[in-house]
């Protein structure tokens, strides 16, 4: 018997479900979080965001309380794909403010809630990444 596709892994563009992208000034990111949160639980990784445990068991698709146990490997590669769609809807600034090595979607959703939700270390964090990559007009020649 054949093993069924997860639904996430069938997505092949995310900005075809979610259009706009998060930038820090434009004071979408309630807009954003809704349109993510719908996407992923009509996907079935809502629970990539913020897993209730660090092991990877969702909840049943039969929708029973008992989890139904999941792939060590899948659950990892459906993370990545969760923490791609999180990058490729963020602007270039907030990418390169919440990227770290061997994140998770879980830890870049925080990263961005801190940073909206007027977190103080995250939003000088991200204040300091702009003001280093800021570019100055080359001198003027005399």
């Amino acid at each position: 018997m054949a093993e069924k596709l997860h639904p996430a892994l069938m997505i092949t563009n995310i900005r075809n479900f979610i259009p706009l992208t998060l930038e820090m000034e434009s004071g979408q990111y309630t807009y954003w979080v809704e349109l993510f949160k719908i996407h992923c639980r009509a996907f079935q990784v809502l629970d990539h965001l913020q897993p209730a445990t660090n092991s990877p068991t969702p909840a049943a698709a039969d929708g029973k309380d008992t989890p139904k146990p999941i792939d060590k490997d899948l659950w990892q590669r459906l993370d990545a794909i969760v923490l791609q769609w999180i990058y490729n809807t963020i602007s270039n600034d907030l990418l390169h403010t919440i990227l770290k090595p061997n994140s998770s979607a879980a830890h870049a959703w925080k990263a961005l809630e801190s940073i909206f939700q007027d977190n103080q270390n995250e939003r000088a964090l991200y204040l300091e990444h702009k003001l280093v990559t800021t570019k100055l007009p080359s001198q003027i020649q005399r």
